[in-house]
């Protein structure tokens, strides 16, 4: 019974399938294959618009190079206080950017208040030299405890960007499951919305090892290169890279598994509610999900062999415990069964 992350599920057969198709056989490197210019095309068409893509390894290393893509000499990029970002990703976007600062932006249950936003931001005037320069705003999308911005609050962050000329970034580690919960297309949730650059997550969704850069500015793409290659992020053979893509975009199998991902979200939600012994602690809108155990319950559930993570709780969080109880984190994803469901519900009742 594995919730523990999504990082912790395999690969769905479909991307490994494509992984072997391409094994063999010769391709031109660095992106320059046909099938590396075939993946391009359908992030095009899937986003509405021409696009430029870099693919990367890793969530950090996307999220590090849009802010080093956005930096300048004193610069400072806002994020929410409990962001991955800034949390779980050891400086690698001040080590990245040359030393862009990452001030902290408040705001209930992962999501920056717009108000706090443009309060920060307005700690930095540009005339003051010695404070430095806001470069850019990161907002994460689903958020680190599973909540979604929906459009309008997207609206909000994009209007403080814009107003202050601030490039606007979206850590999409969990893009496509926030995309179906809120039932929009990707170019509706991001360029149409004012978002500048996507990290755009395949990992956690069912690739092995597959994330990209999408800049929705293609003439931002010939810079963007260099800091790519400087920060041993351009793959020789990428077009294994490009393989899963191919697989994860094509009939909508990205979607699809993100859409299971929720479902099974939502059906541990609903076992947890009608458990004696736990509650929730705010609703799953994504496929992560918090609950409230007693402490002698997370004992009993890890040693019966369900894997999750305890978890602090967040800022806006307004629900009470008591001093024997904490908050535990549940991540289900497109390998989560319901028989897991099932079995975790007979052991946790």
């Amino acid at each position: 019974m594995t919730f523990a992350s999504d990082n912790w599920a395999g690969a769905h057969p479909a991307i490994a399938d494509a992984l072997a198709e391409h094994a063999a056989g010769h391709a031109a490197a660095y992106g320059k294959s046909d099938l590396d210019q075939q993946v391009v095309r359908r992030f095009c068409d899937i986003f509405e618009r021409d696009v430029a893509v870099f693919f990367v390894a890793t969530g950090t290393a996307a999220n590090a190079l849009s802010l080093a893509s956005a930096s300048r000499p004193g610069g400072v990029a806002f994020c929410h206080a409990e962001a991955h970002l800034v949390e779980d990703e050891c400086g690698a976007a001040e080590y990245l950017t040359g030393g862009t600062r990452l001030a902290k932006v408040h705001g209930p249950l992962g999501r920056m208040d717009p108000q706090l936003l443009e309060r920060a931001v307005g700690h930095y005037p540009p005339e003051f030299l010695h404070a430095g320069r806001p470069v850019a705003v990161s907002l994460t999308q689903a958020t680190e405890i599973g909540t979604i911005y929906s459009l309008a609050q997207v609206d909000a962050m994009a209007e403080v960007a814009r107003r202050h000329q601030l490039v606007l970034h979206m850590d999409g580690a969990r893009f496509a499951n926030a995309l179906v919960a809120l039932d929009v297309s990707p170019a509706e949730m991001t360029w149409k919305r004012g978002v500048d650059i996507l990290s755009f997550g395949g990992t956690k969704n069912g690739c092995w090892c597959a994330e990209a850069v999408v800049l929705f500015d293609p003439d931002k793409a010939a810079e963007f290169a260099f800091l790519h290659k400087r920060a041993a992020q351009l793959f020789s053979k990428s077009r294994f890279v490009a393989a899963q893509f191919d697989a994860y975009l094509r009939d909508d199998l990205w979607l699809d598994n993100a859409r299971h991902a929720n479902a099974m979200a939502g059906l541990l939600a609903e076992r947890i509610r009608a458990s004696a012994s736990a509650r929730l602690a705010w609703e799953p809108e994504a496929n992560e999900l918090f609950a409230i155990l007693h402490n002698s319950d997370v004992d009993r559930l890890k040693n019966a062999g369900v894997m999750f993570y305890d978890w602090n709780a967040p800022e806006g969080f307004d629900g009470s415990m008591a001093p024997d109880e904490g908050i535990c984190r549940f991540v289900t994803s497109f390998a989560t069964t319901e028989a897991e469901i099932d079995r975790f519900a007979a052991t946790i009742t």
